[in-house]
């Protein structure tokens, strides 16, 4: 019988039961720590991917009302005549064009989505794959003296013939569930 310099593990009585079940307590223990771990992770990355989306969607909705913007400002310096609609009233959907606005009623682009879309004219070159193409409303606030007039201190009458027509443009990209951006500006066409 040859005898190994080694012993067994059955031999060694006293250390084998003091290691009885530490192993897999830390074992479990550290499973359950790198789960939690993982998880925390996990919860970032989502968080991440939702903010990312949202500001790829904003960003969308901002170039799709610019687009909308734009437009409004090339039909009001180049289509729109002197047909301005009533005191406080407006074309409606056909242009999008509303008379000056009277003070004392609310801001038209603060309408609700049924006003609004009562007197705004869909925007037709923005589509910018959004589940809703921007649209726009022109209020026409007056003529006014142009950039060549000057005065000498009396501003009441100055006697020039340069006149603008001012307008206030504001467009809109609104959908449920996706950005909404509402952009605005005034512009002057001589």
């Amino acid at each position: 019988m040859t005898r190994s310099l080694f012993p067994s593990f059955s031999t060694v009585g006293p250390n084998r039961s003091r290691q009885r079940g530490v192993a897999l307590m830390v074992v479990l223990i550290l499973l359950v720590l790198m789960t939690l771990l993982a998880l925390v992770s996990l919860r970032g990355t989502l968080l991440q991917e939702r903010m990312s989306s949202s500001q790829y969607d904003r960003s969308l909705g901002f170039q799709a009302t610019e687009a909308a913007l734009r437009e409004a400002e090339f039909t009001a310096a180049h289509t729109l005549k002197s047909d301005i609609p009533d005191a406080g009233t407006c074309d409606g959907p056909a242009t999008g064009l509303c008379a000056t606005p009277v003070p004392t009623d609310t801001p038209r682009w603060l309408l609700d989505d049924a006003s609004w879309n009562a007197i705004a004219k869909p925007a037709g070159d923005a589509d910018l794959g959004l589940a809703i193409n921007p649209s726009y409303i022109i209020e026409y606030m007056g003529e006014f003296p142009g950039k060549s007039c000057t005065t000498s201190g009396d501003v009441s009458g100055t006697g020039c013939s340069d006149i603008e027509k001012h307008y206030r443009i504001t467009a809109r990209s609104h959908a449920n569930d996706r950005a909404d951006v509402t952009l605005q500006s005034n512009y002057a066409v001589p």
